[in-house]
């Protein structure tokens, strides 16, 4: 898959861009604020009709305006593909791909797949489970229509059920047959994302460790992810009867799957506790690593890959065992951002790849 030109309408600090891409490598350079990020972020909302860095639409209309257009054209096995994301101040997003409106913004989720590393992204290794459960949602959603599906099912009647436990306390009476058709959708959906997430996890591991192992030199480290949820060994559908009393008493859904945690471990402790910085970092690239290589077998084609301000973030050898992936054909199209032009021009000249260079400043470009 390749995007070939980005259009940007009052989107965040730029009234207007229009730019065209020829080649595998593409590099925003300039300083913090510039915008770079912003080019980024527009990317990944063809990709997943929504912001990386803000979840308000609103908020990411140009200042002063009323509304934001961005609009990709990719291509992808021979045929190009015009997504188009538009929104206005007090109306609902749209979605059109090829002219034709999104009804479903779930099922343009994984057309158009992409993989971010950005600074950020460190809060995978420092954060809670949230933070986690989130990064492989987004992964599985990219590949599997029928996982997202589940989830937007799950999210929502676990909200409204909620919703009733809070209204039950207020009132002082139970409706068991509102809580019963909740669980008519909540129980199917969770044992369907348990059982996604589990099977996942066991293909997903070989390639974090294949990317570890690289990226850190040394096989001795024993890395692992570890799954847990309330569903290992339990019946759902029984464990919201036996908790029905706390869930009153509490006023929300204290067991199911939005509380599943993924564990990244060293030597069976948290990594986040007892890692290193460049056991942390090298653990958090070999993460995405893996996310791009899963989405390219699951989809049989390339996802785009955006290196946002990593070079900051990651030492000289993280930095070069990426590019060098990238050098031996792994990756597809790349796009990178960063602060320092010489840095970013000396390891591409390094690793011998061309690259189409856009200077950013204040919401300008040029080439």
């Amino acid at each position: 898959m390749f995007l070939k030109e980005l259009k940007l309408f009052n989107f965040k600090n730029y009234a207007e861009a229009n730019l065209r891409f020829d080649r595998q490598v593409t590099c925003f350079l300039g300083n913090n604020g510039s915008g770079k990020t912003n080019l980024m972020d527009a990317i990944h909302y063809l990709a997943f009709t929504k912001s990386a860095t803000n979840p308000s639409d609103a908020q990411n209309v140009k200042l002063g305006e009323n509304q934001f257009v961005v609009n990709g054209v990719f291509q992808r096995q021979q045929q190009l593909k015009e997504v188009t994301c538009s929104f206005q101040v007090g109306q609902k997003k749209i979605i059109r791909e090829d002219g034709q409106d999104c009804v479903k913004f779930s099922d343009h989720v994984g057309k158009f797949p992409v993989v971010m590393i950005a600074p950020q992204d460190i809060e995978l290794v420092w954060d809670g489970s949230e933070v986690r459960r989130k990064f492989f949602d987004s992964l599985l959603s990219q590949i599997d229509h029928h996982y997202l599906e589940d989830l937007i099912i799950y999210t929502n009647y676990l909200k409204q059920r909620n919703s009733a436990l809070k209204l039950f306390a207020d009132r002082g009476q139970t409706d068991y047959d509102l809580l019963a058709g909740y669980h008519q959708k909540i129980i199917p959906s969770a044992k369907s994302i348990y059982s996604k997430r589990k099977g996942f996890l066991k293909e997903f591991l070989p390639a974090f460790m294949k990317y570890y192992q690289n990226l850190s030199g040394t096989k001795q480290e024993a890395m692992n992810i570890q799954y847990r949820s309330d569903l290992e060994g339990a019946d759902f559908e029984e464990l919201l009867q036996k908790n029905l009393a706390r869930d009153l008493a509490l006023q929300r859904t204290t067991i199911g799957i939005h509380r599943d945690d993924f564990l990244f471990l060293l030597n069976d402790n948290e990594v986040k506790r007892y890692g290193s910085q460049g056991q942390q970092k090298s653990f958090l690239i070999a993460l995405k690593l893996a996310e791009f290589q899963a989405i390219a077998e699951k989809k049989k084609f390339k996802p785009l890959l955006l290196l946002d301000d990593i070079f900051d973030k990651l030492d000289d050898l993280r930095i070069r065992k990426t590019l060098q992936f990238v050098a031996e054909g792994m990756f597809g199209q790349l796009f990178i951002s960063d602060a320092r032009p010489d840095r970013c021009k000396g390891v591409l000249k390094e690793m011998n790849l061309k690259a189409d260079i856009w200077h950013i400043e204040n919401g300008k470009f040029t080439l």
